[in-house]
């Protein structure tokens, strides 16, 4: 199959685009290389991909621009389309809410328009987020939750992007798939993320915050966890006969949770790494920040049944693999 990734030089495009070139797919991806956080790494990440072999075709590229778009991918066939590309972080969305309309809402329209345009085209998955539950405090959350209390501008724009796909499925009959996912991390992470954040900071002996006093829990997620269950969706599109799917749509569109179905409080990410690099923290507790929620937990129930994708790396495991990684691109 021929592949279009988005956000190829991202931490999740990345690792999807890696693991398609694996098996065999052709991958075109595309990224703007924006300076959200270091450029430097997301061209690292682009010449991993490269050193793969001729499977990979890269297009530097903003989506939220639909005339560069349109001509930056004439003359590729897609068999699907993988929209990993996305402005995130709750916090900057706190002080940069135009670049969420232009790369959340307007990119995310634009891909929608190329999709329904792209002949032969037999699915799109498209990068949610856990944010969309918002306020919500019952505990795992389920698809079948509310998702109309954002408490940050991100969150509403992803839970945008899902309105504007439930309106192309039904319009369209575009078969789609969007995935919510819970704090990613792993090798090739974020920098802005807090496993990468607590790491390099332990490891340079500075002190490490703690929002909300430290009483916070997340869905800690491993990559390699993600990226079966990105492939899985991609493998698998919807089908188009009127019965209700994950998330309530009655169209070719369906919503999954991909998390590893277990919330765990922040404290233990931190002696997590602490044993795995051998140094002890030390730690400041600050108030919660504006548009973070206090806990996470994925029900992964659907997309079990549906998909059959079940997690297998638990933060012990993670954690240890993403300190040696780490160590190892910073030469420490």
């Amino acid at each position: 199959m021929t592949i279009l990734v988005t956000g190829a030089a991202g931490f999740i495009g990345h690792a999807l685009s890696a693991k398609l070139l694996a098996r065999g797919d052709q991958v075109v991806g595309i990224d703007n290389l924006n300076d959200y956080y270091s450029v430097q790494l997301k061209k690292d990440r682009l010449a991993d991909l490269a050193a793969d072999g001729a499977g990979f075709t890269f297009h530097q590229v903003d989506f939220s621009d639909a005339a560069a778009l349109g001509t930056a991918l004439k003359g590729h066939r897609f068999d699907r389309v993988a929209h990993m590309g996305a402005q995130p972080g709750v916090r900057y969305s706190v002080t940069h809410p135009d670049a969420y309309a232009r790369a959340n809402l307007v990119g995310h329209l634009n891909i929608l328009e190329f999709c329904r345009h792209t002949d032969g085209l037999k699915h799109l998955v498209y990068a949610s987020s856990s944010s969309v539950y918002g306020g919500n405090t019952k505990l795992p959350f389920s698809v079948d939750d509310r998702t109309d209390r954002p408490v940050s501008l991100y969150a509403a724009t992803k839970r945008a992007g899902e309105l504007m796909s439930e309106s192309y499925s039904h319009l369209y009959r575009l078969p789609q798939t969007g995935l919510r996912f819970f704090t990613v991390y792993g090798p090739w992470g974020r920098p802005d993320m807090t496993p990468w954040l607590f790491t390099e900071a332990i490891l340079a002996g500075r002190p490490i915050k703690l929002f909300n006093n430290g009483e916070i829990s997340r869905d800690f997620t491993y990559i390699d966890d993600i990226v079966d269950g990105v492939v899985r969706a991609l493998d698998q599109p919807p089908p188009d006969d009127g019965k209700r799917k994950a998330g309530g749509s009655l169209g070719p569109h369906r919503l999954y949770n991909i998390g590893n179905n277990r919330s765990e409080p922040l404290r233990k990410l931190v002696e997590t790494i602490e044993r795995a690099t051998g140094k002890k923290a030390s730690i400041e507790l600050a108030p919660a920040q504006p548009g973070d929620v206090k806990d996470t937990f994925a029900d992964i129930a659907a997309i079990d049944q549906d998909l059959g994708y079940k997690p297998t790396t638990p933060l012990e495991i993670g954690i240890p693999k993403f300190v040696e990684w780490y160590r190892s691109y910073r030469r420490l």
